[in-house]
């Protein structure tokens, strides 16, 4: 029997919920059975305000998902080890290492604070190169294989300030569920790409019908033909729950919307969507 899942934007760069707040991050929280899993930690400490006013108790975290190691996702992430003295962490070696983006000629540093750096330290760690089993029927992805030529990361990332080594962000990976109607995907940003996302996660599970994606697909800036094969990977996958968030773009979203309509869910920091 599957579990029930309920998962809970605690944030995002849009707020639906009155008395909660945005901010240009992502961070769930996933309900799974009598086990509580976050997903990601959003741009700063605002997930403790937001799961206050939510009346979740981040004290009974029990393992912590950090998708890829950029400031936007692990930004919380020594706050809520504060408070979340029990739980797991699950990340990939890479998402501790120097991040920088440039834009303009100009490196901004966009990696995992030192702060968040020292408060793992000591702490339970499961490193993530290789995919990892947090609960029966729950597990992550870990080093995603990248095997179509139309998907890159969907930046100018590097992991040195004079921007001269690229960032493959081999960190990037993706939480996978069971549910009663099929696999439940969760992205960070899927840097790895969508379609090679769902491409090694259907290789991994042998489960050619998935039923959900939620979160950032890193879409923004990406050519019309990437935004028409990924929502062909969706019809192929069968998809029938389409969540994007955060890093989607709305190009990608509106044609997301024309394709599956219904099917293509728009929420933000407050929504909530069960399995």
């Amino acid at each position: 029997m599957k579990e029930n899942i309920r998962i809970t934007i605690l944030a995002e760069n849009t707020v639906i919920e009155a008395g909660l707040k945005a901010e240009h991050g992502l961070s769930f929280w996933i309900e799974y059975g009598d086990r509580q899993i976050l997903f990601d930690t959003g741009q700063s400490n605002l997930i403790l305000q937001n799961a206050k006013t939510l009346d979740i108790d981040l004290a009974n975290t029990d393992a912590i998902v950090i998708s890829h190691g950029h400031y936007d996702h692990t930004g919380g992430l020594s706050s809520v080890l504060y408070i979340a003295l029990n739980a797991k962490i699950y990340l990939h070696p890479a998402a501790t290492e120097p991040k920088f983006s440039q834009k303009a000629s100009r490196a901004t540093y966009i990696g995992m604070s030192d702060s968040a750096k020292k408060a793992i330290q000591g702490r339970h760690i499961i490193w993530t190169v290789t995919p990892a089993q947090l609960l029966s029927g729950m597990s992550v992805t870990g080093q995603v294989s990248r095997l179509n030529d139309y998907e890159d990361v969907g930046g100018a990332f590097f992991v040195d300030e004079d921007c001269q080594r690229a960032d493959e962000l081999l960190d990037d990976q993706t939480l996978f569920i069971e549910s009663s109607k099929g696999l439940v995907l969760v992205f960070g940003c899927a840097h790895a790409g969508v379609v090679n996302t769902l491409d090694y996660v259907s290789k991994l599970t042998g489960d050619k019908n998935i039923y959900a994606v939620i979160g950032g697909m890193h879409l923004l800036n990406v050519s019309p033909i990437r935004i028409a094969n990924t929502i062909e990977a969706f019809k192929k996958y069968r998809v029938q729950k389409i969540v994007p968030l955060h890093c989607t773009g709305q190009k990608a979203i509106d044609a997301m919307e024309n394709a599956f309509d219904d099917k293509c869910l728009c929420l933000g920091t407050g929504g909530q969507i069960s399995f």
